[in-house]
């Protein structure tokens, strides 16, 4: 049984200094050939979220939000905007208040994991960084746009099981995160955000659409 969906808030106007504001991105991470999703699971506060979290300094949000997929943890993510709008605009946008002057802007967006090979690619290019200059996080490449689902998914052999990167949460409450990739109507269940609900939801919607073209 599904909850029912968010609705749009009223157009507003805000003007915020940038002390006062913080831009994050979040992720709703496809294995295609699973038709899984990527949540987490806080057990302190038991309850269940897709990955999120503050854009760094030098990212875009969209860079951001695969970063945050990836220290959440789980695999390289990249996002694929073609498959859910056909634009750059994220699903949903969410204005949270953070503290009583503060505002939180939150761009929620879908991506799908990495092939093997692109993993290995990125984690080798990692490895070799964290020895010469301290391990900067290394952002996957786009998709080519034409490239279709079908020979995504074909880049896997069978069977396989998107990494699970340990070891890389931000502060202390991060590393009781456990991650878990979870068939699709299951993670709509357990999420507790409704917006959250819809972003899987959407995201689902729209590989799907995608994969009747492409048939």
């Amino acid at each position: 049984m599904h909850r029912s969906l968010p609705k749009s808030s009223a157009p507003v106007v805000a003007n915020f200094e940038n002390n006062h504001i913080v831009i994050g991105g979040g992720v709703a991470i496809f294995h295609l050939a699973t038709a899984r999703v990527v949540i987490v699971y806080h057990p302190g506060d038991d309850c269940w979220f897709l990955p999120k979290g503050r854009r760094d300094i030098h990212e875009s949000t969209e860079q951001g939000a695969e970063r945050e997929g990836y220290e959440e943890p789980h695999p390289h993510v990249v996002i694929n905007p073609e498959l859910s709008t056909y634009t750059t605009e994220p699903l949903w946008t969410q204005m949270i208040p953070q503290t009583q002057t503060s505002q939180y802007l939150l761009f929620w967006y879908i991506a799908e994991t990495v092939p093997p090979h692109v993993e290995e690619e990125l984690n080798g290019r990692e490895a070799q960084m964290r020895n010469e200059q301290g391990g900067p996080y290394q952002y996957p490449p786009k998709y080519p746009w034409d490239l279709k689902l079908r020979d995504r998914m074909a880049m896997e052999p069978g069977g396989y099981e998107p990494v699970r990167h340990t070891g890389m949460a931000a502060d202390e409450d991060e590393v009781t995160y456990q991650s878990h990739l979870l068939p699709v109507e299951e993670a709509m269940t357990k999420l507790g955000s409704r917006t959250q609900v819809d972003v899987v939801r959407r995201g689902w919607e729209a590989i799907q659409r995608r994969r009747r073209m492409e048939s």
